[in-house]
C-alpha cells in the first residue's frame, strides 16, 4: 500500500513519473501496462471468426487461459503456428493482441517482426541477433507482459532465433525484469507437409475433420520444422530443449471453409445476402489434390480480391 501511495505521489509531483511507472509496472502485479486480457472475448472471436481450425481454436484458448491464470508462471508462453498459407495463422496472432491489450494490436507492448523487413541482409545476421536480444530485453524491462510475434519464420536465417533461448527458460528473472510473463508467437508455413498429409488421409478415409487430434500432428510438425534447412527453427536449440509450449497445426481449408470466409467478409461490407458471390468465389478457387480437389491451395488468402471481382 505504501508503495502504491509513493508512486501516485511521484506521478503527481515529479517529472520522472514515467520512469517510476515503468519500474512499478514491471515489479508489481497490480499494474497492467495496458494489459487488459479478456479471455472470454478471445475464445468467442476464435470460434466465431476462425474457420476449419478446431485444433488451433482449442489449443490457443486453453493455453492462453492457463498461462494468464497463473500469476507466477515458471516460463513464458511460446506458441508456434504452422500450416499452409491462408489458413488463419496471422489472424489468430492478431486476435491475441486485440484481446490482451487495451489498445489492441496498436499497443506498444505488442511487437511484430518480419524477417524480410526487419532482418533483410544475410551479411548482418550477427548484428541483428545482438539487436534482437537487446530489443526483447529492453521491452521486457519496460513491461513483463509483452507479446512478441515473429512472422514468416520459414524466411528467418537458421540459428538466428536461438538468441532468444535465454528468455524462454524457467530461471531467468533478473532485477526489474521478469522474463516468465511474456508471450511469444512464431508463424511459419514450415511443417505444412505432415499437416496436409494427415488432413488428406483423414478426408480420404471418410472421417470427420474434427477427429484429427493434436497428438496426431504435434511431434511430426516439430520434427519436420527442426529438420527443415529452410526453416528458422532448423536444428534449433529452442526445439531441442523443449522450450516451445505448443506447436499449433493449422489444417488446410475445404471449399466450405473458404465460403465461410467469403460470407464473413461480405457481411463486414453489408452484403450478407450475396450468396451468388459466395458460390462464385468458392468455385473460382484452386483446389488440391487434382483427383479429389479437397483443399484450397491458398486458403482464405485470395478471398478479398476475388470478392472485389465478383461484386
Amino acid at each position: 500500500m505504501l508503495i502504491i501511495l509513493f508512486v501516485l505521489f511521484l506521478c503527481i509531483f515529479s517529472p520522472v513519473c514515467c520512469v517510476f511507472q515503468k519500474l512499478f509496472c514491471t515489479i508489481s502485479e497490480s499494474c497492467d501496462c495496458d494489459f487488459k486480457p479478456n479471455i472470454r472475448d478471445l475464445e468467442w472471436d476464435l470460434y466465431k471468426n476462425v474457420f476449419g481450425q478446431h485444433l488451433a481454436q482449442d489449443i490457443v484458448s486453453e493455453e492462453v487461459a492457463k498461462f494468464l491464470n497463473n500469476k507466477n508462471p515458471d516460463r513464458p508462453l511460446v506458441l508456434s503456428f504452422h500450416g499452409s498459407s491462408g489458413t488463419g495463422k496471422t489472424l489468430v496472432s492478431s486476435m491475441l493482441g486485440n484481446h490482451l491489450y487495451g489498445s489492441a494490436m496498436s499497443s506498444p507492448y505488442v511487437h511484430q517482426f518480419v524477417p524480410t523487413l526487419h532482418f533483410p541482409s544475410p551479411q548482418q545476421v550477427t548484428q541483428y541477433r545482438k539487436q534482437l536480444k537487446s530489443w526483447v530485453e529492453g521491452n521486457l524491462t519496460a513491461c513483463a507482459r509483452s507479446v512478441f510475434i515473429f512472422d514468416e519464420m520459414e524466411k528467418m536465417p537458421p540459428g538466428f532465433i536461438d538468441v532468444l533461448e535465454p528468455f524462454f527458460g524457467p530461471s531467468h528473472v533478473v532485477f526489474r525484469t521478469n522474463y516468465r510473463k511474456a508471450i511469444y508467437v512464431f508463424i511459419s508455413t514450415a511443417g505444412e507437409d505432415p499437416i496436409n498429409k494427415v488432413a488428406l488421409e483423414n478426408r480420404q478415409a471418410g472421417r470427420e475433420r474434427e477427429e484429427i487430434r493434436l497428438a496426431d500432428l504435434e511431434a511430426a510438425v516439430a520434427q519436420a520444422v527442426y529438420n527443415n534447412n529452410t526453416s528458422g527453427f532448423f536444428k534449433s536449440s529452442i526445439i531441442k530443449q523443449n522450450l516451445v509450449t505448443r506447436f499449433v497445426p493449422f489444417l488446410p481449408l475445404s471449399r466450405c471453409h473458404v465460403e465461410r470466409c467469403v460470407r464473413s467478409q461480405l457481411c463486414q461490407r453489408g452484403s450478407c445476402s450475396r450468396q451468388d458471390v459466395v458460390e462464385a468465389v468458392g468455385g473460382d478457387m484452386t483446389y488440391a489434390p487434382v483427383a479429389g480437389k479437397y483443399f484450397s491451395t491458398t486458403g482464405c488468402k485470395a478471398v478479398s480480391a476475388k470478392i472485389n471481382f465478383f461484386l
